[in-house]
């Protein structure tokens, strides 16, 4: 493993990746903990303002498949986080709170679960730093991210079901 890939990349890149740690630390903490109360606000407004700017950031960056200009498909998944992210705040504000659960875990398995597992990819920053030598190892990592997602997914909804049994 090595940081010389993130430390030589564009300046918008090494932003995008501060923004991605704080959204990656601070929104499951707001998202998964079981009470809803003043920590749980200033961590999910710290999860909102990484998320915004990993979004917003991402739309700087320079796809590797450009399709229009310099955007490509990964670009939409920037206007979904931007999107989700004023939908999750807008339902917080007029307390309609099951509808602000479900677009900020939304947003989160979203921008964080899937578009990370997306980094991993050989030829990206975060395939280089991790796998320097071995590129194609990101897929294997990919994979098991991608279970542990469902698996993570799978578990959070079980609430939720017995709930509307109830």
């Amino acid at each position: 493993m090595t940081l010389d890939p993130l430390l030589t990349a564009a300046p918008e890149i090494r932003l995008h990746v501060a923004f991605a740690l704080v959204a990656m630390i601070f929104g499951p903490i707001a998202i998964f903990r079981r009470r809803r109360d003043r920590v749980h606000k200033v961590l999910g407004y710290t999860g909102v303002a990484g998320m915004a700017g990993l979004a917003g950031t991402g739309l700087m960056i320079e796809s590797d498949f450009p399709l229009l200009g310099p955007y490509g498909p990964i670009h939409l998944l920037s206007l979904y986080a931007l999107w989700s992210v004023g939908a999750g705040v807008y339902w917080a504000w007029r307390r309609k709170f099951g509808r602000h659960e479900a677009w900020m875990k939304s947003l989160w398995f979203t921008a964080i679960g899937v578009t990370g597992l997306l980094t991993l990819l050989p030829g990206r920053v975060m395939n280089r730093m991790i796998f320097p030598d071995a590129p194609d190892a990101g897929f294997g990592l990919m994979a098991v991210g991608g279970v542990g997602l469902a698996l993570l997914w799978l578990w959070q909804r079980k609430p939720a079901k017995a709930a509307r049994r109830a």
